[in-house]
């Protein structure tokens, strides 16, 4: 999954916008020398790290969450240790926001800690989304912070291996030979030797347990003995990760769009790859339904034959920006990828793709891709970071090879750019543990769970077995939702905003017996936009 599109679709989750205009861009896996895996640190060394110092709150740049400040969000600073087995050493530091809590003392319920996923994704500006998404009884009851996790946009050093990378129109994902296939695997062992060159020293400190800890680190100098917690995409590993590590420090836990934590992160990208060759799917038989309106055909395979021609002019000639080739395939591929993130971008990218494809002109695609397509060097280099660095991926690109034809067969759509936009970890210079972290759900509080059937970044099946391993938690399925990111959205979903609402006001949860707890139902799909 690209870090950029998990991003906008944890952002889809939480900024509201009006049915005129496009849902704005929002804020839903290491090398030699890494200290111990799992359990094996002290789960006490953060708080040992952090507890002396004191935050200063102040308010936040405009630079710093890339838009005017809102309302009562503040920021503040944080040093924590590269490395927490020596917690004395060199040290990082990590960006926070916060809206504080505006109830009576004696009705506030501390610190809700949020992250918008990715990993990758700057969280500053997610206290306030979550802050104005929540009910104002609840949202004023809580501390509501946000952060850049280690590496990310405000935290120092903010990581980036190749700023180039994305400036121009990339080789085809698909390779027409072997050649060109050499092209991009020779890419990815370059990406992954520049991020070693330039920041070797912060590699083998950027997995997930890092940044779990980093969050005790958070808890610590807030003064809380315990923190409440709501993760969306790959903020829900993180939340399980941190539950694991730490839960005697867990007081509340909403998990939105689950990630399948036995399947970091090799399988988890195959299983996308399928998930969202269903979403596609979807939105080219919703497309062919509006034929009147986009003109584009009649059924799913002459909607899927229409794409594929613009896919062909745009290989062989790019649109063009003011400073020259701006998008190709690839971009538009990583453009329409969002579509499985998010029915409500499907009315912008019909009518931009029906205006390409009848006048060849990039009027509409050009500000689509540049809002949802274009993917952040630093968010990638994170992203690549993180997730190759939690576990070992295969080292023999022919495995992958392998592995990426024989999916093709049956997934074409996402296949081979999810290869391609994880093909790093193939080369990278950490080599993480053979196994992720295995999630124990022993001593943890009762956890929220809300998750779509149809979501195809984090599907289904894998939330059903963190379900399983999360013993305490209860789990809130929308039935037919493919949304990523079922909570705090645009429209709303009411059912599923009823059930956080009360969960983080007073811990209520459904009380079904099963794996599913309750049920909610989906959002009707989009109607077009106008002309």
């Amino acid at each position: 999954m690209t870090a950029a599109v998990a991003a906008i679709a944890a952002a889809a989750a939480l900024t509201a916008c009006s049915p005129s205009t496009p849902p704005a861009s929002r804020a839903s896996a290491p090398p030699a020398g890494r200290p111990p895996a799992g359990g094996q640190l002290a789960a006490s060394a953060p708080a040992v790290a952090a507890r002396a110092q004191r935050l200063t709150w102040h308010r936040c740049p405009e630079v710093t969450i890339g838009a005017p400040s809102p309302g009562r969000l503040q920021c503040a600073s944080l040093q924590v240790p590269l490395n927490y087995a020596d917690p004395g050493g060199r040290k990082i530091t990590l960006a926070l926001s916060e809206v504080p809590a505006t109830s009576p003392p004696a009705q506030r319920q501390g610190v809700l800690l949020v992250n918008p996923g990715g990993p990758g994704a700057s969280g500053l500006s997610m206290a306030a989304t979550v802050a104005a998404g929540l009910a104002p009884s609840v949202a004023r009851q809580y501390d509501i912070v946000g952060f850049d996790t280690r590496g990310v946009g405000a935290s120092r050093p903010a990581l980036s291996c190749e700023p180039g990378f994305f400036a121009r129109p990339r080789p085809p994902y698909r390779p027409a030979n072997a050649a060109a296939e050499q092209v991009l695997v020779d890419r990815a062992k370059q990406y992954a030797a520049a991020c070693e060159q330039r920041y070797g020293w912060l590699l083998p400190y950027m997995t997930t347990e890092d940044l779990a800890r980093d969050m005790d680190s958070i808890r610590a100098a807030l003064g809380q003995g315990q923190i409440s917690y709501y993760g969306v995409s790959y903020g829900t590993y993180l939340g399980q990760v941190y539950a694991t590590l730490f839960p005697h420090r867990v007081r509340r836990m909403v998990l939105d769009s689950v990630v399948d934590p036995n399947g970091v992160w090799y399988g988890d990208n195959i299983a996308q790859d399928y998930a969202f060759q269903s979403r596609i799917k979807a939105f080219f038989a919703w497309i062919a339904r509006y034929n009147v309106v986009y003109h584009l055909g009649g059924t799913e395979a002459a909607i899927n034959s229409s794409f594929s021609s613009v896919m062909a002019r745009l290989a062989a000639h790019p649109i063009s920006g003011p400073s020259g080739p701006l998008i190709g395939p690839d971009e538009l591929n990583d453009t329409f990828l969002v579509a499985g993130y998010s029915n409500d971008w499907w009315p912008y990218l019909a009518a931009a793709l029906s205006s390409y494809a009848r006048t060849g002109s990039g009027a509409e695609l050009i500000p689509l891709y540049q809002q949802i397509g274009r993917q952040g060097e630093n968010e990638f280099a994170v992203y690549t970071a993180v997730e190759c660095s939690d576990v070992s991926w295969p080292r023999s690109w022919a495995y992958w090879n392998s592995d990426t034809r024989k999916v093709y067969a049956r997934a074409p759509f996402e296949t081979w750019g999810n290869a391609w936009f994880n093909a790093a970890c193939a080369f990278w210079p950490v080599t993480g543990p053979a196994r992720p972290l295995h999630i124990d759900g022993a001593g943890l509080p009762p956890i929220l769970m809300l998750q779509g059937t149809l979501d195809a970044a984090t599907p289904y099946a894998g939330a059903l077995v963190a379900r399983k391993l999360l013993r305490s938690a209860r789990l809130v399925v929308v039935q037919g939702g493919g949304n990523h990111g079922q909570s705090l959205a645009y429209p709303p979903n009411r059912c599923v905003n009823g059930y956080l609402n009360r969960y983080l006001e007073n811990g209520s949860l459904p009380g079904q017996p099963g794996l599913v707890n309750a049920s909610c139902p989906a959002l009707p799909a989009p109607t077009p936009a106008g002309p």
